[in-house]
C-alpha cells in the first residue's frame, strides 16, 4: 500500500498552469470565459510576495493571477483546495522546526472564521495569532 501523501508532497508536486475556456456559467465565471486553473506552488509564490501586516482577500488573490496569466478568471474551486494545501504545508514546516519568517505566511490570505479556515487541521488560533502579531 502507497504511503499518503504529506502536505509538503502535494505543494511540492510538479503541476503547471492551465488556462481552460469554460462552456458553461461556473461560480461566478461566465461561459466563454477563459479561466486559470493555477498550481499550489503558484499560489505560495503569490502569498509570499505580500507584504508583512497586509492582508489580500481570495477573490483579489484569483484576480491578479487570473491577469497575470491572461485569462479572465482563476478558479474559486482549485484555488480553495490549493489555499488549504499552502497553509497546511507551511504548518507543517513550521512544525519541523523552520521560523516563521521562513514559511508563506498564508494567514495573510485566509481568514480565521472562513470556512477554509474552519477545514485546517491546526484550527483557527493559529491564523488569529499571527494575524495579531502582525497587527502589533
Amino acid at each position: 500500500m502507497a504511503n499518503k501523501k504529506t502536505w509538503l508532497d502535494k505543494l511540492n508536486a510538479k503541476k503547471e498552469p492551465q488556462v481552460k475556456r469554460i462552456d458553461i456559467d461556473f461560480a461566478d465565471i461566465t461561459a466563454g470565459s477563459n479561466m486559470l486553473i493555477a498550481t499550489p506552488q503558484l499560489i505560495d509564490q503569490y502569498i509570499q510576495q505580500i507584504s508583512f501586516g497586509k492582508h489580500v482577500d481570495s477573490k483579489t488573490l484569483r484576480k491578479d493571477l487570473a491577469l497575470a496569466h491572461n485569462a479572465h478568471h482563476t478558479c474559486p474551486v482549485t484555488t480553495g483546495i490549493f489555499l488549504r494545501i499552502v497553509a497546511e504545508a507551511n504548518y507543517e514546516k513550521w512544525q519541523q522546526g523552520k521560523p516563521i519568517e521562513d514559511i508563506t505566511p498564508f494567514w495573510r490570505v485566509i481568514e480565521p472564521n472562513s470556512a477554509l479556515a474552519k477545514k485546517l487541521s491546526f484550527g483557527q488560533a493559529f491564523l488569529q495569532q499571527q494575524i495579531e502579531k502582525e497587527r502589533e
